[in-house]
């Protein structure tokens, strides 16, 4: 994993993304995302690349926690629907 919160972060939205096409699905069909954090320092950087992926701001909830597996500093959960 890369230490950098904004590569860590773009890495898990074209994951996302991956998984969505392989249903037939884009991002804008994404309506709901629930994000984890290690590092409260680091949501504006995050926030930053976010934002370029979920452009049309589906509705998001973001959970600050005490560490993720293999030394991640984000995970990104997504509800989606045609």
């Amino acid at each position: 994993l890369q230490e950098n919160i904004n590569l860590q972060t773009e890495q898990v939205c074209r994951n996302i993304q991956a998984v969505l096409r392989s249903a037939g699905l884009e991002l804008k069909h994404v309506v709901k995302t629930t994000c984890f954090l290690v590092e409260s320092e680091e949501v504006v950087p995050f926030n930053e690349v976010y934002g370029r992926f979920f452009a049309h701001s589906p509705a998001r909830s973001c959970v600050f926690v005490q560490g993720l597996p293999k030394g991640a500093k984000v995970e990104i959960e997504v509800i989606a629907a045609f």
